[in-house]
């Protein structure tokens, strides 16, 4: 994968057929990656599953499950070669604007403790801690904390 990019990102539904792509980006992106059945989870429950595309490639990914008046964004992934140029950003605000479209007046989310560049962009975005889940993400030598987050829409 090129870390140079041709095209402005433009986004779509995930379908089945993306899962080879967007399983490999999460296992290169995660010590402890989704697996392809909780993907295939997703779709199946009908959660908002989109891909980011540039230069007609999956270079990110966005799971969000958003019932009555409430969004949970999930997993929001970019492939490692391209990450710190804008595009975890900018894939952060089209799942917002998701959620405000289909009348979500919050969005909550679990990120790592130890994930300080997704806490800044969570921040900057208006999202604020609620809270913290004792050893909910599994690391290499036991568990690590999630900061929960909320973000009033």
């Amino acid at each position: 994968m090129s870390a140079q990019l041709d095209t402005l990102p433009r986004y779509r539904r995930m379908a089945i057929a993306d899962l080879d792509v967007v399983e490999s980006v999460e296992r290169m992106v995660y010590t402890h990656p989704w697996t392809r059945g909780n993907f295939t989870d997703s779709l199946a429950a009908g959660y908002h599953c989109h891909v980011m595309e540039c230069d007609n490639r999956i270079v990110g990914y966005c799971v969000m499950m958003i019932a009555v008046d409430e969004a949970h964004l999930l997993n929001l992934s970019i492939a490692a070669p391209l990450q710190r140029r804008g595009l975890g950003s900018e894939l952060l605000g089209f799942g917002i604007k998701q959620a405000r479209d289909c009348g979500a007046r919050s969005i909550y989310l679990e990120v790592r403790a130890s994930n300080i560049a997704a806490l800044a962009l969570y921040k900057r975005y208006g999202f604020a801690e609620i809270g913290v889940r004792r050893a909910y993400y599994p690391v290499h030598t036991g568990r690590e904390n999630a900061v929960t987050m909320e973000m009033k829409l």
